[in-house]
């Protein structure tokens, strides 16, 4: 027998006096699975309230009945059902049963979203900015410039694009220090450090780094991927010190630099091992070496199952319609175990081995939440490689993931439970 609060009272009087829902459903009969979340994004835009149904048929969303989103919904190929209000109230009565791990979060308004990008990137470039392209999520695009100048506080959420936050040009200097792109990459990343006051690159990246620390701390929500994880926490480390080779500062790097490195800076990471090897192209040991891995056949991780009831935020960050997923590498593919504050939360690893793909964690009032690869519908993406289409992947269980934390900063910041 469960217990009645008044946001229970008030959800099934309006409910059984109310009227009629939408329910997308989210399991494996979901049409498309990317598409749903943006229906349920734009709803909250327009002032409609939205339950996320937590570990119900993979995460299903209950929407007051609107024929914009009917019509929405039938346009884009997403499916769903019309209930009656008693309908509802059977399924909001099952959900929060003490008896089932499973839970109603009320998403009560659309985050305001910004995507950190240079100037002139491709949105094929980045995983996140393809999900959101497809689901119509609206999303603004920020460079160092805004941060620099305390533009962040506009925005609840912030995803950061394969960012190197080092100053080392994501270290591709063996390979591409000859190739246009890299040299176009490094003139404007120079330009845009003088414009704003700097010597180096690696300096105003520092600062760019801290800016989005302080972000965070004051309440915002920062999702990042591939790079933008690891480089990110090893800028806040070495924010005191130089870990740059001449040829990405004009001068040689601290020979003490890994003794320098303050771990109690950081948001993920500690007691990680710099390589300092200009021409190798890694930044630390946080990163999963490919050899490590094995056979790509082989590579999947295991999302980790939480109380819905007790822990709905890692809950919502896990929610699928699998909960067994195809690895992707990238730049930084997945996270040493080891290396990993323990107050960090584990979301996702390679069950019987040290490597996590998918970490969340707190700082002052807000969160971060890291994901380690590029793309999770190629496997090995390469620079200059085609875009990933998402019409081929609807119901890609990895972007779902990225998509769990459009919506996470939309919960209504208490709990509801019964």
């Amino acid at each position: 027998m469960f217990r009645l609060t008044i946001f229970t009272i008030f959800l099934f009087s309006n409910i059984l006096f109310g009227q009629a829902k939408i329910l997308i459903y989210m399991d494996l009969k979901q049409t498309d699975h990317l598409k749903a979340y943006g229906i349920t994004f734009n709803a909250l835009i327009d002032g409609m309230k939205a339950d996320w149904l937590l570990n119900y048929r993979g995460g299903s969303f209950l929407i007051d009945y609107s024929q914009k989103v009917v019509v929405e919904c039938r346009v884009e190929g997403v499916l769903f059902d019309e209930i009656s209000a008693s309908q509802a109230a059977e399924i909001y009565s099952n959900v929060q049963s003490e008896n089932n791990n499973t839970e109603v979060i009320r998403l009560e308004k659309a985050p305001k979203i910004a995507v950190f990008v240079p100037p002139g990137f491709a949105p094929w470039d980045d995983a996140v900015t393809l999900a959101l392209e497809y689901a119509n999520v609206p999303y603004d695009k920020i460079w160092n410039d805004e941060i620099l100048r305390g533009d962040l506080s506009k925005y609840d959420w912030l995803h950061l694009h394969h960012e190197d936050f080092t100053g080392q040009y994501g270290k591709f200097y063996a390979s591409f220090s000859n190739a246009q792109w890299y040299i176009d990459q490094q003139i404007q990343y120079e330009t845009n450090a003088k414009r704003n006051g700097y010597k180096k690159v690696s300096e105003m990246m520092r600062d760019v780094a801290i800016g989005i620390k302080n972000y965070v701390g004051h309440g915002g929500f920062l999702f990042a991927m591939c790079s933008a994880t690891d480089s990110y926490d090893i800028s806040l480390a070495a924010q005191n010190v130089d870990i740059c080779a001449q040829m990405y500062d004009g001068d040689a790097a601290d020979s003490d630099a890994q003794q320098k490195l303050d771990f109690s800076k950081t948001l993920a990471f500690e007691n990680f091992k710099l390589e300092m090897n200009p021409y190798i192209y890694e930044y630390s040991d946080i990163d999963i070496q490919p050899m490590e891995i094995g056979n790509q056949n082989n590579d999947y991780f295991t999302l980790f199952e939480f109380s819905a009831k007790y822990d709905p935020v890692p809950t919502m960050l896990t929610q699928n319609h699998v909960n067994v997923v195809r690895g992707f590498m990238g730049q930084t593919t997945m996270f040493r175990k080891i290396l990993i504050k323990k107050s960090v939360i584990l979301l996702a690893e390679r069950p019987g081995t040290d490597q996590v793909k998918y970490i969340h964690g707190n700082f002052g009032r807000g969160t971060f939440t890291f994901y380690g690869g590029h793309d999770p519908e190629d496997y090995q993406h390469a620079v200059g490689d085609p875009p990933t289409d998402l019409n081929l992947y609807k119901n890609s269980p990895g972007y779902r993931l990225i998509l769990n934390n459009i919506l996470f900063p939309a919960a209504t910041k208490k709990k509801q439970k019964t």
